[in-house]
């Protein structure tokens, strides 16, 4: 089981937005160096819908080739196509990746059962272990916890990405869910409070900017020493809150060319952060003490 600060990695583009691999792997060495958990590619923060289903397998690829086994590789691998996430989960399981990420299908709105059928069916398909990831606000459809508790005993589903934001929803999901099955919030600025609750962690964002800091602050909570782990996340929360004042992953990405670790580049129909939002994530980058 994984458990800490695992971060959603952005995919780096050069302007023209072709994919910037050479910075690809300088990210994942720094997440290396700075004790992320896992990193987690070709997600929402990896802008994987506007990547082609070859750049989607190139991207894990080499995050698995680079990460050389130094940390596990989690490879977003959704779709709201069934026979497209059995596509992606297998090629995912045959380039090393520890497991998958996958989104409740989006945009077609099945159903509860057919939730259910879907991951139930990439599960048995795919010798993979998996992870949910239910984000009612990007895919409408809303994976209710009931449907988890069931997803639960399909063997090989091993957790859940919890991005719905609602804290009572996920502590009764919590208290109801076996031991070795994980939960990892999905929103930075709700991590700590679904740790307290017995969550393992947190697929985050702000990991992007602050990777030492977010590792520390979840091994703080993990390990029980709570006033640390809350003035770590005093520290951070301007950058929980403030990397969404435009759709993620675009404050992200702007912030971290701003810092020189990646060029500018994003894809249509996502577009590069309103001049008038600059000030509002430099504030944010500096109260947080990633930049002076």
């Amino acid at each position: 089981m994984i458990r800490g600060s695992i971060v959603a990695i952005v995919s780096p583009m050069h302007e023209d937005g072709s994919l910037d691999f050479d910075s690809y792997r300088k990210l994942v060495d720094w997440h290396v160096e700075q004790g992320t958990a896992a990193i987690a590619v070709v997600g929402t923060t990896g802008e994987s819908p506007t990547v082609d289903m070859q750049e989607h397998a190139t991207l894990i690829r080499v995050a698995v080739e680079h990460a050389a086994g130094r940390m596990p590789i989690i490879a977003g691998a959704g779709g709201n196509s069934t026979r497209e996430a059995i596509e992606l989960s297998e090629y995912a399981r045959k380039a090393g990746a520890h497991a998958s990420l996958q989104v409740v299908p989006y945009y077609n709105k099945p159903t509860q059962e057919g939730i259910y059928r879907h991951f139930r069916t990439v599960a048995e398909t795919v010798d993979l272990p998996m992870i949910l990831y239910n984000v009612p606000g990007r895919t409408v459809a809303d994976m209710r916890n009931e449907t988890v508790l069931r997803l639960a005993e399909v063997p090989g589903i091993v957790g859940l990405k919890d991005a719905t934001g609602d804290i009572p929803r996920g502590s009764d999901l919590l208290a109801r869910l076996p031991a070795d099955f994980a939960v990892y919030s999905g929103n930075d600025d709700s991590a700590l409070a679904l740790m307290a609750m017995g969550a393992q962690g947190v697929i985050s964002v702000t990991a992007n900017l602050a990777p030492g800091p977010m590792a520390r602050m979840c091994r703080c909570a993990l390990e029980g020493n709570w006033p640390e782990a809350l003035a770590l996340n005093r520290r951070l929360l301007p950058l929980h809150l403030d990397l969404f004042v435009e759709a993620n992953p675009i404050p992200v990405k702007w912030a971290l060319a701003q810092m020189g670790r990646i060029p500018p580049g994003i894809r249509l129909p996502l577009t590069p952060l309103s001049p008038e939002r600059h000030a509002i994530v430099r504030a944010a980058l500096e109260r947080s003490g990633v930049i002076t």
